[in-house]
């Protein structure tokens, strides 16, 4: 396999009260643990900016007017009790923006296979009427309907493995049926949403995990309905939300998953993109706050994405 790693080179620009879990450490801490030798075959590109007003593409006008109005000339300002924004930060989104683009373009035009874009701040709590959650504007979404408009895939399918529930995706793509939208995440936790009977026009499919919940628990939950949706839906890409905060040691939720369990996951995905879409997955960064649990989460996904090994059970079963 051909793996595209896009980093970020302004993530530091957007910037949050100290103390707070979405943080540059987390870029740093993902770039260390893939400077590994086991990743020297990798692709590197640093990311160039995006265009914002893309954003309108996906979000009313009222969230670029609300960021730009809290957005201080110096220090950083406050959206909501959870989401900042500094007088650099949508340079750091701009970018972030700009590199899940590049990675599209270099799936659909075959100069790799797959791609995974290491940038902050994340989007999935974006929804189409507010910034919320850590998020100021929902990346993932974005790419998904320039996807469609530019690159020509027709039908796009998000997943989105977080441990927090990607409403803002949810929300914006839930009335439209070229885009499948599936999630794993821990119930009850923030944002509240995503239960199982949320399912859109059909297009949604939502897996809620209790506290504790480990691999096998998670892959049972995949085998049974997440893949399955997924296959069905025949997607000309694969995007995929990849929070690495299911992690055992992460502090903000309480699921049990491994290094392992990450690398099971982006097996079978790569299986179903094999099959339906000519390998084409463009992951991005979203959750993650223990800065361990984030590397190693990173390092199996990554990993498995480079090197294409699924092991014995990479079929759906």
């Amino acid at each position: 396999m051909t793996t595209l790693l896009i980093s970020q080179s302004n993530g530091a620009a957007h910037r949050t009260p100290q103390g707070h879990a979405e943080r540059q450490e987390r870029i740093e801490a993902a770039q260390k643990a893939l400077s590994h030798p086991r990743f020297s075959t990798i692709q590197r590109e640093t990311a160039a900016p995006g265009d914002l007003e893309l954003a309108e593409l996906v979000h009313s006008p009222a969230v670029m007017d609300i960021i730009r109005q809290v957005r201080p000339a110096e220090g950083i300002g406050q959206i909501d009790p959870d989401t900042f924004v500094s007088e650099r930060s949508l340079e750091a989104s701009a970018t972030a923006l700009g590199g899940v683009l590049r990675g599209i373009e270099a799936v659909v035009m075959g100069q790799a296979d797959n791609a995974f874009l290491l940038s902050r701040p994340p989007g999935h709590h974006a929804e189409r009427d507010r910034s919320m959650g850590f998020c100021l504007v929902n990346t993932i979404a974005i790419a998904a309907r320039q996807a469609q408009r530019l690159f020509g895939a027709e039908r796009v399918a998000i997943i989105d493995f977080d441990v927090h529930h990607g409403n803002g995706t949810q929300n914006i793509f839930e009335s439209d049926p070229s885009v499948f939208y599936a999630s794993s995440h821990q119930m009850p936790l923030y944002p509240g949403t995503g239960a199982p009977h949320e399912t859109g026009v059909g297009n949604v499919v939502n897996t809620a995990l209790k506290a504790g919940t480990g691999g096998d628990e998670m892959r049972m939950a995949y085998k049974e309905r997440i893949l399955p949706a997924l296959d069905n839906f025949a997607p000309d890409l694969i995007l995929v939300s990849a929070g690495f905060d299911a992690e055992r040691r992460d502090p903000l939720a309480q699921l049990e998953w491994v290094g392992s369990d990450y690398a099971w996951l982006t097996g079978k995905l790569m299986d179903i993109a094999a099959r339906r879409c000519s390998n084409r997955i463009v992951s991005m960064l979203e959750g993650g706050y223990d800065l361990g649990g984030l590397a190693s989460g990173v390092s199996a996904h990554v990993g498995m994405l480079l090197t294409g090994e699924a092991g014995p059970d990479s079929q759906i079963d």
